[in-house]
């Protein structure tokens, strides 16, 4: 497997992991020292992520959709842009919302061999019905 494709089948590993609420898995595909981005907040960490995703996973149902558009490599660091499609179904029976947007992801070869993603900005918002 190319770098490329193991890059890819990371995101696509993390879509499934989100929308089964696999948390152990989610943990396995980043970095200790990983740090998020997004739009009105300021960066966060790992464990502030995992904290949030408990407390999602119990309250809503997601499906994700995307793709990278771009992935460039370069040794034991590479970065991914891609567009991303959300659809969030909380349930307790509320009004689901969709969202959709770019990122832009940073990923480390880990010594062990698979790559993690180590730094990750999160543009995606709410679509307007």
């Amino acid at each position: 497997m190319t770098d490329e494709s193991a890059i890819r089948e990371l995101q696509q590993t993390w879509f499934r992991a989100t929308m089964e609420g696999d948390s152990a898995t989610i943990k396995t595909l980043m970095t200790d020292d990983i740090v998020f981005l997004s739009p009105g907040r300021p960066p966060f960490g790992k464990a502030e992520f995992m904290d949030s995703f408990e407390a999602m996973k119990d309250q809503v149902a997601m499906t994700c959709r995307g793709e990278y558009e771009e992935v460039i490599v370069t040794g034991d660091l590479a970065y991914a842009r891609a567009r991303l499609d959300v659809h969030v179904t909380p349930k307790n029976g509320g009004k689901p919302m969709d969202l959709s947007g770019y990122t832009l992801s940073v990923f480390k070869r880990n010594p062990n061999g698979p790559w993690q993603l180590c730094r990750d900005a999160n543009l995606i918002a709410p679509v307007s019905n």
